[in-house]
């Protein structure tokens, strides 16, 4: 029944897979289907529009039933490149208790710790839809877990509960902020340094343009809400990269600011947006286009995912808290792709094993520890799934 050295070999094979988010994910994904589907899952593969990667959704159990449990994660990792490891990353290496490799923390040790009790779910007398959902791009923009949540809509599949099996500790995370992506653009006009006023300064407008959001980014201090889970309480800025120009006598023509931001609450977002969109319209650019008309800035909105918002009254939480047998929830001050999932109507909560500070980082791993406490809570889940789902109040 979903060992711990079934899970570690499962977890060698995903490991093995190197789905950094820049490469496709279609190998991993068409072997976990392989999995599912032998065990007489409903397995559906979305791809995108390239067909270089693919959102895995499969279904044991009453698939008609209501209270359908979404065991979710993601398949993609984050680069290993300029990281001193101590093996290769995408070899499991075992030592002293811990299992080492990129993504064994995040989030493969938890696809690895569902696929290993895959076998026991499909053996048991399911009174409940099970759900297993493992998208593409959650590093890059959550892409992967909006596309599969707006293709859930589209076909009226509303399960009760999701858990996200993001590292926590298998502590249980009943909210966190949003997290919104951007890369800015700026096409200005090349010159000789001697004259600037004759050119218009890519790298000057993108300043400006990040001086003002720097002044946002105070702003936003003052706008916490006076009960505000988080920490820090209020929605934060962060400027990721400025690049632009190639020496000190050349007027720059090409500029680039990527940044994020951190929402703690819907209006915070369209707040810094609008302020920004006219800053571009009404300031940067007349100047740079009274220069040259075919001045541009571009901005490039690489995700915008809500946060997990907290629910006085969580069917997600609760289900966590039988299972575990912890009492109350904590914030995260990572971003997930809870709030997806809540958007589609669903109660969700996040719960995983690994630690966050293991995470994208050189010889990241997962404990044994940890695995095993993920796979009790697994266990309780099917004791859960034999029983009929509890009346909708609504």
């Amino acid at each position: 029944m979903g060992s711990l050295e079934q899970t570690r070999a499962i977890l060698a094979d995903l490991v093995a897979f190197p789905t950094v988010s820049s490469e496709s994910n279609l190998e991993m994904i068409v072997h976990i289907a392989a999995l599912l589907g032998e065990l007489g899952a409903r397995v559906d593969l979305f791809h995108d529009p390239g067909g270089h990667k693919a959102n895995l959704f499969a279904t044991l159990g009453p698939a008609d039933a209501p209270g359908g449990i979404v065991l979710s994660g993601h398949t993609d990792v984050v680069p290993v490149t300029d990281q001193d490891w101590s093996s290769d990353p995408f070899v499991l290496r075992e030592s002293d208790g811990r299992l080492y490799g990129r993504g064994t923390c995040d989030m493969k040790g938890f696809i690895a710790a569902t696929l290993a009790m895959a076998p026991h779910f499909a053996a048991l007398d399911l009174k409940r839809p099970l759900h297993f959902a493992f998208t593409h791009d959650e590093e890059v923009g959550c892409l992967g877990g909006q596309a599969l949540v707006a293709e859930l809509a589209a076909r009226g599949q509303r399960p009760a509960i999701a858990l996200i099996g993001e590292p926590t500790g298998m502590r249980i995370v009943e909210a966190h902020k949003g997290c919104c992506e951007y890369t800015v653009a700026f096409h200005g006009l090349e010159g000789h340094g001697s004259n600037p006023p004759a050119g218009v300064n890519a790298a000057e407008a993108a300043v400006r343009y990040v001086a003002r959001l720097l002044d946002l980014a105070e702003d936003l201090k003052h706008r916490a809400p006076a009960d505000s889970p988080f920490q820090p309480p209020w929605t934060t800025i962060n400027l990721g990269k400025i690049a632009g120009g190639h020496t000190h006598n050349v007027i720059p023509g090409r500029a680039e600011v990527a940044w994020e931001m951190r929402p703690v609450q819907a209006a915070d977002r369209a707040f810094v947006t609008d302020q920004m969109d006219r800053h571009v319209a009404d300031t940067l650019l007349p100047a740079m286009r009274a220069v040259d008309p075919g001045a541009d800035i571009v901005t490039q909105v690489i995700g915008e995912v809500a946060g997990l918002d907290p629910m006085p009254d969580s069917a997600a939480r609760a289900l966590l808290a039988e299972l575990t047998g912890q009492h109350g929830a904590e914030t995260a001050p990572f971003s997930t792709e809870a709030g997806l999932f809540q958007s589609l109507g669903c109660a969700a909560a996040v719960c995983g094993p690994g630690f966050i500070a293991q995470a994208h980082k050189p010889d990241e791993y997962i404990s044994f520890e940890q695995l095993n406490q993920c796979l009790a809570m697994l266990r309780g889940l099917a004791d859960v799934l034999t029983r009929p789902a509890p009346a909708d109040p609504a």
